[in-house]
């Protein structure tokens, strides 16, 4: 499997080695074997290393990328892709060197743009609901019918279904998935995506 065969993306948040391999376990038996690991944590390149090493049937990429130096030891670590919170130019272009996907943060016309310049045509639209939700992809993808939106932080299990079926939508990023019973959250996924 690759990327594009997924339609949400969990963002994983790890703590330890344990943390690692009870979220790992549980997104293969979900169905779900995508990962963003975030750079939020002491443990996160670790994590991202032994994740890539002991589950090879995930595809795994590093989040929370705000530097070169990040985005080097998660390509060093072999990660399948890169997302950002925001647009940095630098991770953007070593992403495209190394010919790795790259799914920078932009919410505003000006930071798509940006984006566009830089041969990414797939942004990342993040926190989603608090700028404005499909209602603003929508207005976005108006003007920039090239683009496909990657929404993270405000789709769930309640309105995925309404995420998915929209056009503009290539993915839904987000963590509600990692939360309580990680399986039992990604075969509800797998249902909705199935069901689309």
């Amino acid at each position: 499997m690759k990327l594009d065969d997924f339609k949400v993306i969990p963002v994983v948040v790890l703590n330890d080695e344990e943390d690692c391999k009870a979220k790992m376990q549980g997104l293969i038996e979900g169905k779900l074997p995508v990962a963003e690991i975030t750079f939020r944590t002491a443990y996160a390149y670790e994590g991202i290393k032994y994740a890539i090493k002991h589950y090879p049937e995930v595809i795994v990429g590093a989040g929370t990328v705000i530097n070169k130096e990040q985005c080097e030891k998660a390509l060093e670590a072999g990660c399948k892709f890169i997302v950002s919170p925001g647009l940095s130019e630098e991770v953007a272009l070593i992403c495209k060197e190394r010919g790795v996907p790259y799914f920078p943060g932009c919410v505003t016309p000006t930071e798509i743009i940006k984006a566009i310049s830089l041969g990414i045509t797939t942004i990342k639209f993040f926190p989603a609901q608090v700028y404005g939700g499909l209602k603003a992809i929508d207005a976005l993808g108006a003007a920039f019918p090239q683009v496909k939106f990657l929404p993270t932080g405000g789709a769930n299990a309640s309105n995925l279904k309404e995420y998915l079926t929209n056009p503009r939508i290539k993915a839904v990023g987000g963590s509600w998935m990692m939360k309580g019973d990680v399986k039992a959250n990604c075969l509800e996924i797998d249902a909705i995506v199935k069901s689309l």
